[in-house]
Formats: C-alpha cells, structure tokens, sequence
C-alpha cells in the first residue's frame, strides 16, 4: 500500500476548497435573498431544484457505512447485499407516488408534526425524542466514527483529529442551512460519484491482470468467474448467510419495512424535498432512484473484486486482522493500492460521502429539536432569527457529543452497517405501521399509535431473544427459522421485522375498533386520490426503473 503523495494531497485540497468556497457562495446569495427565516434555513422552501434534491438525498444516504460497511459484504455476502440499494430505488418510486403528496398538501415538515396533526401532542413528542436520541447515539456517531476510521487508515493521521476535522466541515455546511447543504450536496455527490466509479474500475482491471488479461470489462468478465457464487442475487438457505439476507423475504418481506421506514418516515430523507412542490420533489426523488441504481456498482462490486483477489492471493495476508479475515478492510485496501492523484480522488469521495451523510444528518436534528421540541416547550413566541441561532447550537451540540461518545460504543467492533441496521430496526415495523395507518385508516386513534411505537419495539426484543427462551425449529419448514450454526434456530433479522409489522398492524386495527374515535380526538389527514396521480414523464421513469430491476435479478437470480 502506497503512501499519499504530493498530488493527492493536492487533489483533496481541491476539492475541500472547491466545496467550502461553493457553500460561502451560495451562503452569501441566500443571506442576499431570502434572508434567515426558519422555513428557509431548515428547508429551504421553494429554493432546491429537483436535480439538488436527489443528489442531496443519495449524498446524505451514501456514507462510510455504505463504502466500508457494504464493501465488506460483498466480500463476504456478495452482490445479494446491493438488495438494499436496488429495493430503495423502488422505494423512492412508491414514496414520490403516495407519501410526498400527502406530506406536502398538508404543509407538513417534520416527521413530528405529521404525527402531532394526526395522533396529538403525546405521540409526536415522544417520537421527537426518540428520533434525537437515534439519531445522535447511533446513527451521528456511527457516520463519523466509522468515516474517521477510513480516513485515519488511508492517511495515517491520528483518529481523533480525523473526527474532528469531519465534524467541523460537516458542522460548518450545516450551519449555512438546507439551501447551503443541498447545493454543496450537488458537488460532494459529484466527487462520490466520479470518485465511486474510478475506485470500482481500477479494481476491475487488477482482477482482470489475474487472467493477464487489461481493462475493466474484462475485470468484470474474469470476476465474473472466479467469484460466480458471488452474484446470486436471492440467496438458498443452505448458504453461510441466510439469516443475514433470508430468501425471498429480501423481494417480498422485510425489506420493505426497512425501505419504506427509511425513505418515507425518516426526517433525514424526507427533509430534502419538504420544501419543494409536489412535481420538483418527484422529480427529485426519481432523479435519486436512478442514481441508486449505479449504486451497487460502486460500493458492492469493489468488495467482491477485493474477495477474487484475496481468494487468488493477490493481496497477500492484507486483509487480515489477528489471523483473520475482516471484510470491512476490502475498500481501504483497494484504495491504497491506487496510484497516485487517482488515490486522492478516491480520497475525496469518501469524505465526500461522510460530510454529506453528517451535514444532513446534523440539519435534521436541528429541525426537529428547534421546531418540534423548543418552539413548542419552551418559547412558543420565538422570533424566526431565534430558530435559527438555536438550531445552529443544536447542530454544534450534537457534534460535540457524537465525537465523545463515538469511541465508546464499539462500532468498529460490530460493523457499521450491521450496527445501524440492528438498532434502527428494532423500531422500524411500529414506526411504519403508525405511518402507513395513519396516511389510510381513517379510525386509526392514538392510543394505537403509542401501541405502535412501544409494542413494534417490545415485540422486536421479544423475537431477537426468543431463541434462547424456547425451541424455534418448528418454523424452520415455512422458513422463518434456522439453525444458527450451534443447534440454535434463530428467525433472520428481516423476518423479524415482518412478523412484528403485521402483529403491530393488527394490534393497531383491534384497539382502534374498540376505541371511541370521537373521545380520541384527533385531526385526519387530507387524502384524495387525485393526490396520486402522476404525469407521463415520471410514469416512463418509474416503467424504467422497475425495468432494470427485473432485468437485474432475472440474469442473476
């Protein structure tokens, strides 16, 4: 592994100059317009184009979690593991369709207030809380932690000032606004992008050295045979990796839950188009569908060209870590074999990713503790240039704790992928079914809303330990359990969700049935299915999309 020379030194400051001199830019320009009102600094309503908007969304999604994390799985997964990304482009279909519009029409922008209009205060204000507390204690931290470990890897610097010096850039974007972060969103997705692509070409034409052979598609050609397992896209139940992707559920289960909750009920999402109209925010949102469609070959498709050359002996004992194998070092490796001035720019688009992913995350936790939590707690008759400055405070605050406590959590330990996967779905078949229930039911009452929120999060810890409190194999034959390798047989962690999700919903409808729904006062949404028509343009998108999905898991099933 080469160190980093002059010219990617170069490169990298490039593009940090690049990005702070276009974010003051389009600072000064919106201080010049529209000045500091509440609405703008969060949303920046009506002032994201639809190109910002989906470049935004996949800036904020793509992050070291998704290059180190989900490189590592297909290292050891495989292509199979690209589900998360493929599912989320369908998702953003069926979001643009159903949810944005109800969102919009009723002026809605947070996730709270959705859920204060519809369920009342007491629901609102303990998912307002919860929602910081997730998103400071897991996924803040894991973003910078995991973003500085990469960094601190590949350069050689310490991993304290790593998080910190991607906790004052990120902290810097954030406090110019959404307008700021979704313009500068334009650039870092750029960089990630360009960045994504050289990383996965050059380690298609090592692999394709293997067969002495030159260039990326024959990389892919010889990949393509020394690693053919590794391009089952649904996987059997016989192989090492079941719990992890279970099936069919990935198609027609779990993953739903998980997309859905996280494209459509998630403030860190969802923010992105809350201050466009309805056809900006589509196009936006369709315009990040395609882009998740290149997604797998950027941050997949280098783990498992890292798995043919481990598995050829390219990479000597590399990959090893105490006489084991660890896949989350696939990426890093790669990087470091490349030459010089492309590593910068590989370089870059890491961080990229990371200061996007941290920047969105941070105005999101400003949104909601400033609008959902102060204005309505502590002064209701906060001026607009007042929300703004202690929004700005939330934003250093969160950062400030992220740094401390992010190394005491031992996410390296887990894996940053499968850290945020099992701690936000604990929570993601009750927030859905809240969601989903509230959009469609119009009997839907609070205290079924609170049983969502609290028994989905019972019922996920009741069924990730149930294996240990009683003997699980009788569901093996319907495939919702198998033997974890000990005797044990445990439900895979999409099936939990699914299971949860449906036993919420029930519980939902049961109680609301049983409820006074006139007692329960609450306000219903504004629902008319004029709201989910769509124009001729995003419907041939949409066909195309689900086009190319069929396409992909058709060849490769």
């Amino acid at each position: 592994m080469s160190t980093f020379s002059t010219l990617d030194v170069t490169v990298f400051l490039v593009y940090f100059v690049l990005v702070a001199g276009y974010g003051i830019w389009v600072y000064r320009r919106k201080q010049a317009g529209s000045g500091l009102a509440s609405h703008d600094y969060f949303l920046a309503e009506g002032s994201l184009t639809w190109w910002a908007i989906g470049a935004s969304l996949i800036a904020s999604n793509i992050s070291a979690e998704q290059f180190i994390g989900m490189s590592g799985s297909g290292f050891r997964i495989g292509m199979a593991i690209a589900v998360y990304e493929l599912m989320a482009a369908a998702t953003l279909v069926i979001v643009a369709v159903f949810f944005m519009p109800v969102y919009l029409k009723n002026r809605i922008y947070t996730m709270p207030q959705f859920l204060e209009q519809r369920y009342g205060k007491a629901v609102a204000t303990t998912m307002a809380l919860f929602w910081l507390g997730l998103y400071v204690v897991v996924n803040l931290t894991s973003i910078l932690y995991l973003g500085a470990l990469a960094i601190s890897s590949l350069s050689g610097i310490a991993l304290l000032p790593c998080m910190l010096f991607l906790a004052v850039f990120a902290a810097i974007i954030t406090l110019g606004g959404m307008k700021v972060i979704g313009y500068t969103d334009v650039v870092q997705v750029t960089c990630l992008v360009v960045g994504g692509l050289v990383t996965t070409w050059l380690a298609l034409d090592m692999v394709a050295a293997l067969g002495n052979k030159h260039g990326a598609l024959q990389g892919f050609s010889e990949l393509y045979n020394h690693a053919r397992g590794h391009f089952d896209m649904v996987l059997k139940r016989d192989n090492p990796n079941y719990m992890d992707l279970p099936g069919l559920s990935v198609l027609l289960g779990g993953m739903w839950i998980v997309n859905l909750n996280y494209w459509g009920c998630n403030q860190y999402i969802t923010q992105r188009a809350l201050g466009a109209d309805l056809p900006t925010a589509r196009k936006g949102l369709l315009f990040a569908a395609f882009l998740k469609l290149l997604m797998p070959v950027i941050v997949v498709l280098p783990g498992i060209a890292a798995y043919a050359l481990d598995k050829s002996g390219a990479l000597g004992d590399a990959m090893k870590v105490g006489g084991e194998v660890n896949p989350d070092r696939a990426y890093p490796i790669l990087l470091g074999l490349l030459p010089s001035g492309l590593k910068g720019i590989a370089f870059a688009a890491l961080t990229a990713a990371v200061v996007a992913s941290l920047a969105g995350k941070a105005n999101s936790i400003a949104t909601i503790f400033t609008l959902d939590i102060y204005k309505k707690a502590f002064n209701k008759e906060a001026t607009e240039q007042r929300m703004v400055w202690i929004g700005r405070v939330s934003v250093v605050v969160a950062m400030a704790l992220a740094v401390l406590i992010a190394p005491m959590l031992g996410i390296d330990k887990k894996g940053g992928f499968q850290y945020i996967q099992e701690y936000t779905g604990f929570v993601s078949p009750g927030i859905l079914a809240m969601f989903l229930m509230g959009f469609f039911w119009k009997k839907t009452t609070s205290g079924a809303a609170m049983f969502a929120t609290l028994g989905g999060l019972a019922g996920s810890i009741l069924l990730k330990f149930l294996p240990t409190m009683m003997d699980l194999s009788f569901l093996a034959p319907i495939g919702f359990s198998k033997d974890n390798g000990s005797g044990v047989f445990e439900i895979p962690f999409l099936d939990r969700m699914f299971i949860v999700f449906w036993v919420v919903i029930a519980g939902m409808v049961l109680m609301s049935k049983m409820a006074d729904v006139k007692r329960d006062n609450v306000k219903h949404m504004h629902i008319d299915t004029s709201l989910f028509r769509v124009d001729g343009a995003f419907a041939l998108g949409s066909a195309v999309i689900g086009i190319a999905l069929t396409t992909i898991y058709s060849l490769w099933w």
